[in-house]
């Protein structure tokens, strides 16, 4: 099952007690689904390719039962234009927007929009979430979102426009508001894990590419402290000079640090790397002068 069918199915399983809050959400299913009242069904394929049965029909149904007294499966003229009249509807069946002047309308409202015409990608790939729909009905959403402080972005995708979503804060913010909570957390889990397996990849690439400096630089200090020996050179440097080369000269993949401590007398790391650029630049003086 897609993350989308589990968000769907979850918010499938909340009624609204208030009965504006329940037009709300009717409202949203039947612009957004764009439904036939006699036909209500709508198939989609999610962002996974997945087809997925929204089950709106039987949502639809559920609804209609709570706000009136008529068989949603029998419907004729005079139900339809009772139930437009309710969720204050045109025959293009886009709603007034009076339904939604109450911020628990509008939680009601998104979550009806989510189940006709919103999904998201699985957050172990990426994190987006988005309503499929046109000009008139996205710009409903993002002015709810907004009430919400939620910014969300629209662009038009062939013949729809597309509201979407892909910073995960705000996606969040989204589950709470349609009150899908265990979605919500099972979000979180995913987001929590995915920043610390980030974290320790950024952690493991910073020390390899330290423990890569650490060996290079240690490779040119060798190089300089053999070449001082070849050159007879080595018996003019200082005793202290002489004790950092011969111990780096046994510990090539040793740090700063732990040189540092291997001395006789222990010497700080700021010692150590001043000890090892002085007998680098005593090899490179002795390379220029060979040269002239």
């Amino acid at each position: 099952m897609s993350f989308s069918s589990v968000v769907k199915e979850e918010l499938a399983g909340i009624m609204p007690n208030a009965r504006h809050c329940r037009v709300a959400e009717l409202a949203a299913l039947v612009s957004y689904g764009a439904l036939h009242m006699q036909h209500m069904q709508h198939m989609t394929a999610d962002r996974d390719g997945n087809d997925i049965n929204l089950s709106l029909k039987e949502r639809f149904d559920s609804l209609v039962r709570k706000l009136f007294t008529f068989d949603p499966d029998n419907m004729g003229e005079d139900e339809e234009e009772q139930l437009l009249r309710t969720i204050k509807a045109d025959r293009d069946l886009i709603p007034d927007a009076l339904i939604l002047k109450l911020p628990c309308c509008k939680r009601a409202f998104l979550r009806g929009a989510f189940m006709a015409c919103g999904s998201m990608t699985d957050p172990e790939k990426e994190y987006h979430l988005e309503f499929v729909t046109d000009g008139g009905r996205a710009q409903m959403i993002i002015d709810s979102l907004m009430f919400f402080g939620i910014e969300a972005k629209s662009v038009e995708r062939k013949k729809y426009n597309v509201v979407y979503v892909k910073d995960s804060d705000r996606i969040v913010d989204i589950l709470n508001v349609i009150e899908a909570h265990v979605a919500l957390m099972d979000f979180e889990n995913v987001r929590i894990l995915k920043d610390m397996r980030n974290s320790v990849n950024r952690r493991v690439n910073c020390e390899t590419a330290n423990i890569g400096k650490t060996i290079t630089a240690a490779g040119r200090q060798i190089e300089d402290i053999n070449y001082l020996r070849e050159s007879h050179a080595f018996d003019k440097l200082s005793r202290e000079l002489q004790e950092t080369a011969m111990l780096r000269l046994e510990y090539p993949d040793s740090s700063l640090a732990e040189l540092g401590s291997l001395h006789d007398r222990p010497v700080g790391r700021s010692g150590v790397n001043h000890r090892l650029a002085k007998l680098s630049e005593i090899a490179q003086q002795m390379r220029e002068e060979n040269v002239k």
